[in-house]
């Protein structure tokens, strides 16, 4: 399998979806209730590149639904920052408004915000298999952090239904997904089958 084209020719699918507004509509419901009974309070996600699904949207509709339920743990947003040392991610506190810079790869990131730690991380698929596996950009910065952070959160990709590849293989450094949802619905696990 030639990964290399086929990113390329899944970011330019993504890219150039034509019902993207309505598809983006159906994973934000998707997400929506997902989270509706998720106990976390502090979660981890990204800032959408390349056509990717923008959760942040929703995120902060959550965090204002749990200002709104009076809940005991105030809710806390994450966007990732690349520690270009180790070559993997910490999470930032992230609000709407708040200071960004751009890191070393062009992608706004919070500025001068406390660290967190999620307990549920949404990760970007470019595109997503059996088993809970992801096909990234190849930097590998997400499959680094997921083997270092303890206690390990809960992941769940996001994608788009054309992100699903039949035949991947993943490699041995992977690390599998806990959850993978699209604008269908939830696609792994699969109903019946637990995911680790």
């Amino acid at each position: 399998m030639d990964k290399a084209a086929l990113r390329h020719q899944l970011v330019e699918q993504r890219r150039n979806m034509p019902d993207r507004l309505q598809r983006c509509d159906l994973l934000q419901q998707v997400m929506r209730i997902w989270l509706v009974d998720r106990p976390d309070a502090v979660i981890g996600a990204y800032w959408p590149i390349k056509g990717e699904f923008d959760p942040l949207p929703i995120l902060h509709r959550w965090k204002e639904d749990g200002e709104l339920l009076d809940k005991p743990q105030r809710r806390r947003i994450g966007l990732p920052v690349i520690d270009k040392q180790h070559k993997t991610l910490s999470f930032h506190i992230w609000y709407p408004g708040c200071p960004m810079e751009e890191d070393a790869y062009g992608i706004p990131k919070p500025k001068d915000t406390e660290v967190i730690t999620p307990t549920l991380l949404f990760v970007p698929c470019v595109g997503y298999s059996a088993g809970g596996y992801r096909l990234g950009y190849g930097g590998g910065f997400y499959d680094r952090t997921l083997a270092s952070l303890q206690p390990k959160p809960f992941t769940v990709g996001l994608g788009f239904t054309e992100g699903y590849v039949d035949d991947f293989e993943p490699e041995a450094h992977d690390q599998p997904l806990d959850a993978i949802l699209n604008d269908n619905g939830v696609v792994w696990p699969v109903a019946g089958l637990p995911s680790r």
